[in-house]
């Protein structure tokens, strides 16, 4: 019988929200796993209970800074994903998805690793078409306020592509949706983290504009699954793929059906919308369902009972 031999697996962003749930399956399907992280929206809390465990190791580093170790494959996760956070220092924002890319292309040249990139719905921008598939090229405001990171992520694209045809570099990028779940920041201004928090203090829970604007939501064990099941594809699988769940809710049907699992006394007050906010966002999934044999299994009301507990649990600590 031949060794079983462990995958060398480093997650960039590994302490974020996603990162953390990433490095869990990881370690429990065997590998081992370095993760990177700076610590600017990510925190140790997330990974606390993995450091111990002798597959697991832990790297306080900002990819816009290169980084020299062996690895067999990379996660490309690191980046700040909400508006508060990214918008905070978008020089910084758009220099971890550009530098960063370049940094991790170039190690994955090096090592010969195969590389994702956690890429996001926001290349669509404000979309024309709905639901938006791949091929579509998006509408994107250069110079908006939420620029440095949705053109920050296209130009991470770019490079991706530019890699594997220059270099013949083993690439996978991830279109991802909006992903929610336990774990996420109680303060990232995220419109799932928002609305739970509110209606947990029974404070009045905030929509911006008529609240009619769409989102689709997808639990973090969904899209971490498809994430692993993109990265094990063959070679000549590259994307770009749509991950995310394709059910469509308005924000206001987002509020309601938190106040019934919470039995919060809050009321829906409305605000401006911002600048840029896409009014309607929702995937197209057929390449990553007949390509992957993925589908999202957890419904909406089951995964916000689930991300409900979890800041229960953060705000009784």
């Amino acid at each position: 019988m031949p060794k079983f031999i462990r995958k060398r697996i480093m997650v960039t962003g590994g302490a974020g929200f996603l990162g953390s749930h990433l490095c869990e399956r990881l370690l429990e399907r065997g590998d081992d796993v370095l993760c990177v992280d700076n610590f600017f929206t990510g925190t140790k809390d997330n990974i606390a209970h993995l450091i111990g465990n002798p597959h697991f190791e832990l790297q306080r580093h900002d990819v816009t800074f290169p980084l020299y170790v062996e690895v067999d494959e990379i996660f490309n996760l690191a980046c700040p994903a909400s508006p508060i956070h990214y918008q905070f220092d978008p020089v910084q924002t758009t220099k971890t998805s550009v530098l960063g890319a370049i940094n991790m292309l170039g190690l994955a040249k090096r090592v010969k690793a195969k590389v994702l990139q956690a890429s996001t719905s926001e290349v669509y921008g404000d979309p024309e078409i709905h639901p938006q598939h791949e091929g579509y090229w998006g509408k994107v405001n250069p110079i908006g306020l939420r620029s440095c990171y949705d053109e920050g992520k296209r130009c991470a694209e770019t490079l991706f592509f530019d890699y594997h045809r220059q270099h013949h570099l083993r690439i996978k990028v991830a279109r991802i949706f909006n992903t929610y779940g336990p774990r996420m920041l109680p303060n990232d201004g995220r419109v799932v983290s928002n609305i739970i928090m509110q209606a947990l203090q029974n404070e009045p829970i905030t929509l911006f504009g008529n609240g009619m604007q769409t989102r689709s939501f997808c639990f973090v064990d969904d899209l971490v699954e498809a994430l692993l099941r993109l990265m094990d594809t063959p070679d000549d699988i590259t994307g770009p793929m749509n991950l995310g769940n394709p059910k469509e809710f308005t924000i206001y049907q987002l509020a309601e059906l938190v106040i019934r699992i919470t039995g919060s006394r809050s009321a829906i007050v409305f605000k401006p919308l911002p600048s840029d906010d896409p009014r309607q966002r929702q995937p197209d999934i057929a390449m990553a369902t007949g390509t992957l044999n993925w589908s999202p299994k957890i419904s909406l009301e089951e995964g916000l009972e689930l991300t409900v507990r979890h800041f229960e649990q953060y705000l009784s600590a």
